[in-house]
């Protein structure tokens, strides 16, 4: 299968799916990701640029996509969702993924809603979460138990922003694993990732 996933911000792919990306890579699928702002506005975006690079790289990516909008700046309009509708052209997805449209970051709602529009046609559609992701409710699981350390391997990539969580003595990493314990709970296994259909098409043959 061709797997997207879309992020506002370099990182924010990594904390809500970097698992499932992961192990959809080394299930031989094919993993493209499309990072919408250069991240400038929570630090300097060249080397955030080339923290995304090497995440992609340790996820096993094909090929990363950026929408090269200023950080802070992304509005949900036509010029966005034929941005995204050109990546979703040239890599035919079967799965597209990104952040749930209730957040208190702007540019998270409008890369959501630019999203949803863009792959209307996509026969499968999820939502993950991110730190400032409001009234999350999944109802589909992945188990990341196999791949935790992995993906906090990943986490660490993004070094520059490892400690910017806005909470006194915790790491992104630390986050992202109390987030994967609470998902893992809520879907019966220890770690998982949760995600909330747009669409979900199944075909029982």
């Amino acid at each position: 299968m061709n797997v997207l996933a879309i992020g506002p911000h370099p990182d924010d792919i990594e904390i809500g799916c970097g698992g499932t990306l992961i192990k959809y890579a080394r299930a031989g699928h094919n993993v493209f990701m499309l990072v919408m702002t250069d991240g400038s506005y929570g630090g300097d975006s060249e080397l955030r640029r080339s923290e995304q690079k090497e995440a992609a790289k340790f996820i096993g990516a094909k090929e990363l996509f950026w929408g090269n909008y200023r950080d802070t700046e992304l509005a949900c309009g036509r010029e966005v969702i034929q941005k995204i509708d050109e990546v979703i052209t040239r890599v035919n997805p079967d799965v597209v993924l990104f952040n749930f449209w209730a957040d208190v970051h702007q540019d998270h709602r409008a890369c959501a809603q630019a999203a949803v529009s863009a792959t209307r046609y996509i026969k499968e559609v999820l939502f993950f979460e991110v730190p400032t992701t409001q009234h999350f409710e999944p109802d589909i699981f992945v188990d990341i138990g196999d791949v935790l350390s992995l993906k906090l391997e990943l986490l660490e990539k993004h070094a520059s922003q490892a400690h910017r969580t806005k909470v006194e003595n915790l790491s992104i990493m630390e986050s992202a694993q109390s987030c994967a314990l609470f998902r893992g709970f809520q879907g019966r296994v220890k770690f998982a990732e949760g995600f909330k259909a747009v669409r979900l098409l199944r075909e029982i043959k």
